[in-house]
């Protein structure tokens, strides 16, 4: 009975030493084994390994692609335009000894310090080397390749891949905005004010091209009216000269009916003359006129 009772601690000692042995290793992860703060090995496939107990610590980083938002920075391209860049990031742990000489135990918090430090200073390089109409274009793709590129080089002493850099937002900074709107607003009033010239110049070529026209056949139909009215005045004068070659006596008596009807209609002034008056000539007759002579 004392030996069991002997035997029961040790046995749970053991126990309790052989798990803390061991551990897993998933394939998320990537894992170290550290003896004393010093590397003794790295473990990247996914499995059941083992370590001292007591000795040795295991640290985890994660395998997985990881997402890191720079915050919003002022940039000056070649035309001194400031503008306002929201970037993000996305980075993996590559090298997880490098990682671990580079941080140390303050793990991914520490490089994702210096992985924003690289990228705000990349993004100032790159994007101060181009116009402001280039950022805002749709060639801001080839920049953030190019802040990706040279962000490489300088995370790999971190022991970090970036896999990614995208330009979020590209806008002026607040106190430009009113400027520029104002400027805007300036360059559309101007534009508006060219097309109402000229939409004012081409009208008044119509206007004038239209008064053209119509002088041009008014002029042409009073002509015209000119030429039928002076032509039937000379087919009535003939017709005149004809009827009174026929008949000189009654082209003399249509000629004073119609004197009598322009003179007596009713509205006319008084007319006052002599009984016996030429004017009444047809009036005053009693007995028809003798017929013209054949």
């Amino acid at each position: 009975m004392n030996r069991m009772a002997l035997l029961l601690p040790i046995a749970v000692i053991a126990l309790a030493g052989l798990l803390s042995s061991i551990f897993i290793v998933d394939e998320r992860q990537k894992a170290l084994v550290l003896q004393f703060g010093q590397i003794k090995a790295v473990r990247e496939a996914p499995g059941l390994y083992f370590k001292l107990p007591l000795i040795q610590q295991v640290v985890r980083y994660d395998d997985r692609i990881l997402g890191l938002d720079v915050p919003p920075l002022e940039v000056t391209p070649l035309d001194d335009r400031r503008l306002v860049v929201d970037a993000f990031a996305r980075y993996r742990i590559d090298d997880v000894r490098r990682f671990r000489q580079a941080v140390g135990a303050s793990g991914e918090a520490l490089a994702e310090n210096r992985i924003d430090t690289i990228l705000r200073a990349q993004t100032r390089e790159v994007l101060g080397s181009v116009t402001s109409s280039e950022i805002l274009s749709a060639d801001r793709a080839k920049l953030a390749g190019r802040i990706r590129d040279a962000s490489r080089s300088e995370a790999a002493a971190l022991g970090v891949e970036i896999i990614d850099v995208r330009l979020k937002r590209t806008d002026l900074p607040e106190q430009n905005l009113d400027a520029t709107f104002a400027r805007m607003r300036a360059e559309r009033e101007r534009e508006a004010a060219d097309e109402i010239a000229r939409g004012n110049e081409a009208a008044q070529r119509v206007r004038a091209q239209a008064d053209r026209t119509k002088v041009e056949l008014v002029s042409d139909s009073q002509r015209q009216a000119d030429i039928i009215r002076g032509e039937a005045d000379a087919k009535r004068n003939a017709i005149f000269a004809q009827a009174y070659g026929a008949d000189p006596e009654f082209f003399d008596f249509y000629r004073s009916l119609a004197a009598y009807r322009t003179a007596l209609q009713a509205g006319n002034s008084s007319i006052i003359m002599a009984p016996d008056s030429e004017f009444f000539d047809y009036l005053n007759r009693t007995s028809p006129a003798p017929a013209a002579r054949q």
